[in-house]
Order: structure tokens, then sequence, then C-alpha cells
């Protein structure tokens, strides 16, 4: 299950999606040393397992265990980092014990469509493509609040979406020993 979990992170995949690839990529069946005639995991027992981890703390442990064995083969991190910020869908449903929704999962508005659930907040070395830095929040919350959790604190330039247009101006960033290149919004006409 830790290999699913792993998995779901790097393809940021919700918990239906991590289900259905694992039915249908041997790949990803193969890294977790699953079989398609066994008992594959279902939606329920992927998210189960995911709050046995965020519950227990485990989620920050297995990072920097990552990282340490990325740094052990001489991946380092470079002067950059790109950070970015996906959704993570939960269901809407009031159909569970409870008969209520997550607590930890809100609403949120991208463009025209409304979602349900969290977000995950990325830090990337711009150079290598490794992931340094993870943070999750509300989907509610804006990724400008936790890009101090993504910076590994060497940087000397980072790059974001239009989501992070004016972080160079909040006060915890505003010292100038990093240059903030965010993308403009672009409208027609």
């Amino acid at each position: 299950m830790l290999r699913v979990d792993v998995m779901q992170l790097l393809y940021n995949l919700s918990d239906p999606a991590m289900e259905d690839a694992l039915y249908e990529i041997e790949s990803m069946r193969r890294f977790a040393g699953l079989r398609l005639s066994g008992n594959l995991p279902d939606e329920t027992t992927i998210l189960n397992f995911r709050h046995f981890i965020e519950r227990h703390s485990f989620g920050q442990r297995l990072f920097e265990t990552i990282q340490r064995h990325l740094a052990s083969h001489g991946l380092r991190l470079q002067e950059g980092s790109i950070v970015d910020a996906s959704i993570i869908a939960a269901p809407t449903s009031t159909k569970n014990q409870k008969g209520e929704r997550d607590p930890e999962m809100h609403q949120t508005k991208k463009g025209n469509e409304w979602y349900f659930g969290m977000q995950m907040h990325i830090g990337v070395d711009e150079c290598l493509g490794l992931i340094h830095s993870i943070s999750t929040s509300a989907a509610n919350e804006h990724d400008i609040t936790q890009a101090d959790k993504l910076l590994h604190g060497h940087e000397k330039r980072v790059r974001g979406d239009v989501g992070y247009q004016g972080i160079d101006k909040r006060a915890e960033h505003a010292n100038g020993n990093v240059e903030w290149f965010c993308n403009a919004t672009w409208q027609a006409g």
C-alpha cells in the first residue's frame, strides 16, 4: 500500500483513478507487488491508507527518506525551483457511515468549474525536475499561502503560474533574495 500511495502522489491520481490504474497498468501493479489475479485495493482502501499515513504523520518521514536516498545517489538541488498546486478530487457524497462530507475537503472554483477536495502543493528543482517539497491544504486555500513550505532555501529564482502573482510583494518574500517569475493572466480582446 505504501508503494500505491507513492505512485498516487507521483502521478497526481485521485483514489478512483489510482484503483483504475492498478487494473489497467501492468508496470504499476509490478511496482506495488500486486497481481491482477490477486486482490487489488479499491478506492476506499486507498483512501483509508492515506488517512492512516496522515493520522500518524508518516508522509513527511517517507518524503524525507526518499530525499535522502536521492541525495545518496548524487542527485542534488540546484539554484531554482518551480512551484505549483494541483487539486485532488474527493467524493462530494455524504453516503458514508457518518453521513457527512470529509471535513478536511473544501470546494473551490478554478476557471468556470467547481471542484471539491484538497490541494497538493509541490516544489520541483528547475533543472533536475525532482520534487523537493510537498505541502497539502484545503482546496479553497490560495496557492501563495503554501509557497514558504515549497522552497528549499537556496533558490535564486522561482517559477510559478498565475496563482503566485504578487508573491514578491508579500512581507515574507520582500527580501529580494529570490527572483520570482510568474505567468501573467491573459485575456482576449
